[in-house]
């Protein structure tokens, strides 16, 4: 994917119109994330620091784990697609 800004992409992200996590739920997508990071590991995919610096920022902006990928692909688009 290359670099990532993260700041640029978190001020994006606030500006999106999405329904939030709770606190309750955004405990759980941490739980979550950590036992795919460790399944990632496991299988010799090792996540980068900024990786998990990005996935905790999402998460610290309450974005559900389902958006994740559809919102980085819009901010980053690949491949020429936008």
């Amino acid at each position: 994917m290359g670099s990532v800004d993260l700041s640029k992409m978190q001020t994006q992200i606030r500006s999106m119109t999405f329904e939030r996590g709770t606190p309750d739920q955004i405990a759980l997508w941490r739980d979550d994330l950590a036992e795919a990071r460790a399944n990632l590991v496991i299988e010799g995919l090792v996540p980068t620091a900024d990786d998990d610096e990005m996935f905790a920022m999402m998460l610290d902006e309450g974005v559900p784990p389902r958006l994740m990928p559809s919102l980085i692909l819009q901010l980053y688009p690949q491949d020429g697609r936008r």
